[in-house]
């Protein structure tokens, strides 16, 4: 006779319990169990509690391999699935084995859960092990597919709603519950007020900041007082929601024609516009990918953008300024080139503007394109092509949390009719041709961030919170990936002979970067370095990169003047002829205005239910080794906490979106 013991543990979200008859059979290499029913006194299974049974088998089963859980109706009841975090079994030689699962149970279920440590594909030598390998991919094939919407944009998930995702990628009940609270309280608010449907102009500037009595922030109380200033517009392009796309500039562009008398009266005194190239000080963001996009039409009018292009100057006292903005690729005579110089409210205009398509461009492609969809992929692939056993989905799949299911809120929601993207200026057919055209020109060295800031020459461009922090996130991962990957592939040929790992990767190269050889993705995996550098990527672009663009959404746009995603009037083509009142019409009516308020609060809301980078509070590596490693990332990253906040008591405007505890560890919202 021997004796196992059996640790259930019940998950702690809302409704996680059952009442339901639960079932496990043991299986080991030399046997297997009785089917046994896991029944104490009293309820068994409350949420958020571990019980402890026992199972008796007539001799010890050897290794153990595998855990079979069932779970039938007690009493004809209404189904209620269980949420099962894992099973820890303690062998008859005192010996602990780790069974995760971290899924919802639903009756009828024949639920085989693996044990012990993490395995490669070639380190299974059990023939249960071996099959039960090949059974769970199938199965998950047939459940994660892969669907083409069109040839020009990277695929996604084949679900359409979110009543079909598995309940374990579904949102919790109690962040569900809150997403719509506060959807209501929005509505309720915005109906009461009657800013709703309206299709009034706003009469007055001020009165945007009378949408919403209470959801305000420092910072978007200090956007709405400072946005018409050139230091803050500056500012922006290096710590605002979207520092992906100023560059240095050694040369000025052929269609961007500024000479030194525009621009010598705000330079240092003597200096010229060579000079401060030669020096680095001059910078560029070119909107050329906006150019030729059509806009949206509304009621037989169209709605207006600009494709232009800013030059900056980072003057002696470390502040980053526009010099001059010209609003489209071509110039000409109806394409001035306008200067700080220049009439007050036609200045202010031009920086209105650049600023709108910039935000166009910053949330259709490095939010949705680069973090949202690219998470997305990753994860169908890994959920496609890694049992539950192997040590990489061990390791990735925390980050892929809830991911799919925000992604079909954003296609519905955002990108459905009525929608704040659907109703931008350039409507959804807009946006999917400007992702086309950014995931084109996308290339693998542009995701990795040391390459990324050495391409555009910022290495040592002042005040870039931005990269001091990313690229310190970006070392923390690498060092943490590297342990966990050289810990489980000690050797180069265990990478080509990980046939899992290579599909993963084939997988990403053709439905993510559509097979473009040219965009430098890697195609197979050699080396270890090449595992360590691209898991680092992957977890660095759906923690870190999407924390830098989402979290300051309300922060910088709630204050539809600094940056609005529909315009109604076109763009200047003569100066001199503008007044506060041709900025109001330009900027969107009432309706559409708190449509957009409303969505940057939705979009950057914090939830109760949240895990922050680092955290890793599902315990499914069984290795001692590991779990140091995740202890010794989780000290770098409350050390790189308290370094920021330091610093940040120390500005005037803080950048606190990439403090580690602001962090989310997968893209959830």
């Amino acid at each position: 006779m021997a004796e196992y013991k059996l640790r259930v543990t019940t998950g702690g979200m809302k409704h996680a319990g059952t009442i339901d008859h639960v079932y496990v059979i043991l299986f080991g290499a030399e046997g297997q169990s009785e089917r046994t029913n896991l029944d104490n006194f009293g309820i068994d299974f409350k949420t958020g509690t571990t019980r402890t049974f026992t199972i008796k088998t007539s001799s010890p089963l050897g290794k153990l391999l595998l855990l079979k859980v069932e779970k039938d109706p007690r009493l004809g009841l209404k189904e209620d699935e269980w949420f099962c975090s894992k099973m820890v079994v303690t062998t008859p030689e005192g010996a602990d084995v780790v069974f995760p699962c971290y899924r919802w149970i639903s009756r009828g279920e024949n639920v085989e859960l693996r044990g012990g440590k993490a395995t490669k594909v070639f380190e299974d030598e059990h023939r249960l092990l071996i099959e039960h390998r090949k059974e769970e991919l199938k199965l998950r094939k047939s459940l994660y597919q892969w669907e083409i919407t069109e040839d020009k944009l990277l695929h996604n998930s084949h679900f359409k709603n979110i009543s079909e995702l598995p309940a374990e990628i579904r949102f919790s009940v109690s962040k569900s519950e809150e997403m719509s609270y506060t959807k209501r309280m929005i509505g309720a608010e915005l109906g009461f007020k009657g800013l709703s449907g309206s299709s009034k102009k706003w009469k007055d500037i001020e009165d945007m900041k009378k949408i919403f009595w209470f959801k305000k922030t420092t910072m978007s109380e200090y956007v709405s007082a400072h946005w018409e200033e050139d230091d803050f517009f500056g500012f922006q392009f290096l710590n605002g929601t979207n520092p992906n796309v100023i560059r240095r500039c050694s040369k000025l562009p052929p269609n961007f024609p500024v000479t030194e008398e525009m621009v010598t009266p705000f330079l240092e005194s003597g200096s010229t516009l060579r000079k401060e190239m030669e020096k680095g000080n001059i910078f560029l963001v070119d909107q050329k990918i906006m150019d030729g996009i059509p806009t949206r039409e509304k009621d037989g009018d169209s709605s207006h953008t600009s494709a232009g292009l800013c030059l900056f100057y980072m003057n002696p006292e470390k502040k980053l300024r526009p010099l001059a903005i010209q609003l489209w690729q071509q110039p000409s005579e109806q394409n001035p080139i306008f200067l700080p110089s220049d009439l007050q409210t036609d200045w202010l205009l031009a920086k209105l503007f650049f600023k709108s398509a910039d935000v166009l461009e910053y949330q259709t492609v490095h939010h949705l394109l680069n973090t949202h969809f690219l998470a997305e992929v990753f994860a169908v692939a890994a959920l496609r092509c890694f049992p539950t056993g192997h040590p990489l989905y061990k390791l990735l799949i925390p980050h892929f949390r809830y991911t799919l299911h925000i992604n079909i809120l954003v296609q519905t929601s955002h990108l459905g009719p009525g929608g704040a993207l659907s109703e931008s200026s350039l409507g959804v057919e807009g946006l999917r041709e400007l992702m086309r055209r950014a995931l084109s020109e996308t290339t693998y060295s542009s995701l990795c961030l040391p390459e990324n800031i050495a391409a555009r020459g910022l290495e040592s461009i002042p005040n870039f919170y931005y990269r001091d922090d990313a690229l310190k996130l970006w070392n923390c991962i690498k060092s943490f990936v590297r342990s966990v990957v050289e810990y489980f592939y000690p050797s180069n040929s265990d990478v080509s002979r990980d046939t899992e790992l290579q599909e993963w990767i084939h997988e990403i190269f053709t439905h993510g970067f559509l097979e473009n050889k040219l965009s430098g993705f890697p195609t197979h995996f050699s080396t270890v370095d090449e595992v360590v550098k691209f898991i680092t990527m992957v977890i660095f672009t759906v923690t870190v990169q999407h924390a830098a663009v989402n979290n300051g959404q309300f922060d910088y746009h709630s204050w539809i003047p600094n940056g609005s995603l529909l315009l109604c009037k076109p763009p200047p083509t003569m100066k001199g002829q503008s007044s506060m009142n041709t900025v109001l019409e330009v900027l969107p009516n009432v309706g559409d205005t708190v449509k957009f308020v409303a969505s940057t609060w939705t979009l950057s809301n914090k939830y109760t239910d949240v895990v922050r980078l680092g955290e890793y509070p599902e315990e499914r590596f069984h290795e001692p080794a590991i779990k140091l490693m995740i202890n010794d990332l989780q000290a770098e990253l409350s050390y790189l906490t308290e370094e920021i906040k330091a610093r940040n008591s120390q500005l005037k405007v803080p950048y606190s979106y990439l403090d580690p505890a602001e962090i989310e560890n997968s893209v959830a919202i």
